[in-house]
């Protein structure tokens, strides 16, 4: 996959290709793997160049078979991602609006909102965290500087089964951080 020609075009406003549109014939495998830190490795060594690391992050897709690529309109390569592709790094709220914002590690911002909706689920460890969608298939895991930023904001509600739930409301919906433990128990 030669991606010159593509650093050489990157648009400086973060401006997100066609991926999901892109069914190139040419097929194959990358030895790049996204740590589930966020790091990316090549042939097993950190890449430190973050316009490259942006680059190929407009690239990524999550395919129905549940594998990474990254796709360029005349070729796809899978790649490994350990857990999540992306880490949100920061989260600002705008409070005239009631909206809270969200910026991931390779420079996406999203708005928390009926599409980008917090979920609660298992990280390989085990280990619940929240993540939200990002787009074509790929989420983000809330980093926990930015999910201890967020609960400090959180209300308490009671959810389906009498479960307390603590999260907040942006854009009008609820976003779930996480479900309180039973005091009874």
């Amino acid at each position: 996959m030669n991606l010159d020609p593509l650093l050489n075009h990157v648009v400086a406003d973060g401006a997100i290709p066609p991926v999901d549109r892109w069914q190139p014939t040419q097929t194959g495998e990358m030895d790049l793997e996204i740590a589930a830190d966020g790091r990316w490795f090549h042939d097993g060594r950190e890449m430190s160049r973050p316009r490259l690391v942006r680059l190929l992050s407009t690239l990524l897709r999550r395919e129905e078979d549940g594998h990474y690529y990254l796709v360029t309109p005349v070729e796809k390569q899978r790649i490994r991602v350990v857990d999540r592709p992306f880490i949100v790094v920061d989260a600002e709220h705008d409070e005239a609006a009631g909206d809270w914002w969200l910026t991931t590690h390779a420079g996406d911002r999203l708005r928390l909102d009926e599409e980008h909706r917090l979920r609660v689920s298992a990280t390989p460890d085990g280990v619940l965290v929240p993540e939200v969608p990002v787009r074509f298939g790929l989420a983000a895991r809330l980093g926990r500087n930015v999910y201890y930023r967020l609960v400090e904001h959180a209300e308490q509600r009671q959810a389906e089964g009498g479960v307390i739930e603590l999260g907040l409301t942006s854009d009008g919906c609820w976003q779930p951080l996480g479900e309180l433990p039973d005091e009874a128990s």
